[in-house]
């Protein structure tokens, strides 16, 4: 495949439809960057050839230009000197030297327009470059994030985690059972006290009873 048919197979291709048929999408975009940045490599040393070529066409157009203008004095020199057979000879120099002017005049104009087209593809390319590379990054992050969460997962359905929750339960209900205890030993201390208070209670009213019958019958 020439580099001008695959250039044209990569700015003509859609980059979100390969990467919706691609298995492996973060693979493919480094596949694809790696194919543009070859391939703009590429067509910029071909434009650099192109560039060399055009200067030294523009040198030759320059001398045969030069080289007629010269054939052309001196056909005005010999007529000068009434030798029109030179003055003749001299014009068909000139002539010959002209056609080539024209062939390689022609050919700085298929040049230009190669590169007028290759300066447009450039263009092209590197922006379908620079929006693989944002893609790339994308991808990248979203296949990260993705991983992370299938790891999650994996974690959570992990049958030692599972165990380790029961344990968990487990622990939850013994300190629950430990604090039920605790508050009824509370309970069933307070209420014993509450007898004893009661029974001091009683005893002082009857203390007092008797102290006061002691005193009705001392009067």
């Amino acid at each position: 495949m020439s580099i001008f048919s695959r250039l044209s197979d990569i700015i003509n291709s859609n980059i979100s439809a390969l990467l919706d048929k691609a298995e492996n999408p973060e693979k493919m975009i480094r596949m694809v960057i790696q194919e543009m940045e070859d391939t703009l490599v590429e067509v910029r040393s071909s434009t650099a050839r192109v560039m060399a070529e055009k200067k030294t066409l523009t040198r030759r157009l320059d001398q045969l230009r030069a080289q007629a203008e010269d054939w052309e004095y001196k056909a005005e020199l010999a007529l000068s000197k009434d030798r029109e057979d030179l003055a003749r000879a001299a014009l068909l120099e000139k002539a010959a030297i002209q056609t080539r002017v024209e062939t390689t005049e022609a050919d700085l104009f298929k040049l230009d327009e190669t590169l007028d087209k290759l300066d447009g593809e450039i263009n092209l390319l590197q922006e379908k470059l620079n929006d693989a590379r944002a893609r790339q990054k994308t991808i990248v992050m979203r296949t990260r994030a993705t991983s992370t969460r299938r790891d999650v997962r994996k974690q959570l359905s992990n049958q030692a985690i599972d165990n380790a929750m029961d344990k968990f339960e487990y622990y939850e209900r013994k300190i629950d059972q430990m604090e039920g205890q605790i508050d009824s030993d509370n309970v069933e201390q307070k209420g014993l006290q509450a007898e004893f208070d009661e029974l001091a209670r009683e005893e002082n009213i009857d203390q007092e009873l008797q102290e006061l019958k002691d005193r009705v019958k001392s009067k």
